[in-house]
């Protein structure tokens, strides 16, 4: 009795994308979603016939996805998140360090 064997395709290093952004990245998007609807609710002002509130929860995103897009451009995976963890770290700022320069002669 021969063993049925079924080829499965497993690609761990494939990135997971939606609209060439990565998975963590929607977040953004749905966060800025959700900020910009807090904000439109006390802007009682409209735009060409538009109310301001739509046009920020709708617009402000949707221009996000492509500018998101343009800035992830050749950058490596989870360049935002690293970015955002290397701007809310504080920075150590030391005058005992050690000097970056060479001080003694390398080669003899």
């Amino acid at each position: 009795m021969a063993l049925e064997v079924t080829p499965v395709h497993r690609n761990l290093h494939q990135r997971v994308t939606f609209f060439y952004l990565e998975f963590e990245d929607l977040f953004i998007v749905i966060g800025l979603a959700a900020i910009m609807s807090l904000v439109g609710r006390f802007l009682d002002r409209e735009l060409y016939g538009v109310p301001l509130n739509v046009v920020l929860q709708w617009g402000v995103p949707i221009i996000a996805v492509p500018i998101l897009m343009l800035f992830k451009y050749g950058k490596p995976r989870g360049y935002i998140r690293d970015l955002i963890m290397w701007h809310t770290k504080p920075h150590i700022y030391c005058g005992l360090e050690a000097d970056r320069e060479f001080t003694k002669e390398f080669l003899k």
